[in-house]
């Protein structure tokens, strides 16, 4: 999922929680990223009792249903036969399907189900048992770096290189929904000096803008939060767009990739618009009726549609020479029309 020299950007419609547990509500999402211009559709595996324990505090208490946060987590999972069926509607729709682990046993479940590559969560960095886990298959890692340090950084990259075939960092801040002042767009050409991988972003600004500027600086991934209405319930609806959004963010970034790809040559450009040049130009024509023999002085000549006579910028140099013949007010000048005379002192 990376490239030195990416020409196609991996847009990841990032799920998360926003199913609030419902198997059928995480099926419509996978058919609203798919029409949107996804390339994958991504998840969350939470499996409570691996990760979690009733001490665990809320971030955002948000939940009428769920009295501690362990209680959340254990209502958000899914049975293997479930994230199969959801892996194979992705892949239905021509989806990748990833989905962040947060305990050895979810890495365990999703090697079965079958993932694209391994998203190693913000909270995760430090997770060594199960990032070493992920590494013994071998799989592409997306490696977000939300709340760390470069220097953690570093040591990630050093740990994980050897043992994929392809790693991705993701600049991300762990705001929900991040102010635009902390995106930090400067860290992907950081990154890619620094680390010489892949880059992309992991956004959670809540708008399109992160990620089309990104593109322009040519990201190999973005992952959005993705949510199918603002009115739905849940705490990343803020940090996230709608899939009508997502749809307008695939669109655009397919339109800078183009962009980015086709250097244009100015002067052939110029060429190949010449035919419809005139239309936009100017010839010079008469002010006012022209007797054959007069001298032209500047009150005599204008500029008018189309470019088809003589051009424009040629008007200064008519004038003061002698007409050779009647010229009706309004009609275009031809090149033969004017003799030059000698000018004094030229």
């Amino acid at each position: 999922m990376s490239s030195d020299t990416p020409k196609h950007c991996v847009i990841i419609a990032e799920v998360a929680q926003a199913h609030d547990g419902s198997l059928g509500m995480a099926h419509a999402f996978i058919d609203a990223a798919a029409r949107a211009g996804a390339d994958a559709v991504k998840f969350q595996t939470h499996l409570a009792a691996a990760e979690s324990s009733p001490a665990e505090p809320w971030r955002v208490k948000f939940s009428y249903q769920d009295a501690t946060r362990f209680d959340y987590w254990k209502r958000m999972e899914f049975t293997e036969p479930q994230w199969l069926g959801l892996k194979e509607h992705a892949a239905d729709k021509g989806l990748q399907f990833l989905s962040s682990p947060f305990s050895i046993e979810a890495v365990e479940l999703l090697t079965r189900v079958g993932v694209s590559a391994w998203k190693v969560a913000s909270g995760e960095f430090n997770n060594t048992p199960m990032l070493e886990r992920m590494l013994d298959t071998r799989l592409p890692v997306l490696l977000s770096t939300g709340m760390s340090r470069l220097s953690e950084i570093d040591a990630a990259v050093g740990r994980i290189r050897p043992r994929t075939r392809s790693l991705t960092v993701m600049q991300c801040t762990s705001e929900y929904p991040c102010p635009p002042e902390r995106v930090g767009l400067n860290m992907l050409q950081v990154f890619r000096r620094r680390f010489g991988c892949g880059v992309g972003l992991s956004d959670h600004s809540g708008t399109v803008y992160p990620g089309l500027a990104a593109a322009t600086l040519g990201i190999d991934a973005l992952e959005v939060h993705v949510t199918l209405s603002r009115e739905m319930f849940g705490p990343d609806v803020k940090a996230s767009i709608t899939t009508a959004e997502l749809r307008q963010l695939s669109d655009g970034i397919r339109f800078i990739e183009r962009m980015r790809t086709s250097p244009v040559a100015k002067d052939d450009m110029a060429a190949e618009l010449a035919p419809i040049r005139s239309m936009f130009s100017k010839s010079v024509a008469a002010r006012r009726a022209l007797e054959a023999g007069r001298i032209l002085c500047g009150d005599d000549l204008t500029l008018r549609k189309p470019g088809t006579g003589i051009s424009a910028d040629q008007l200064p140099a008519l004038i003061g020479h002698r007409v050779r013949r009647d010229i009706g007010a309004g009609e275009f000048l031809r090149e033969d029309d004017v003799e030059l005379l000698e000018v004094a002192g030229a």
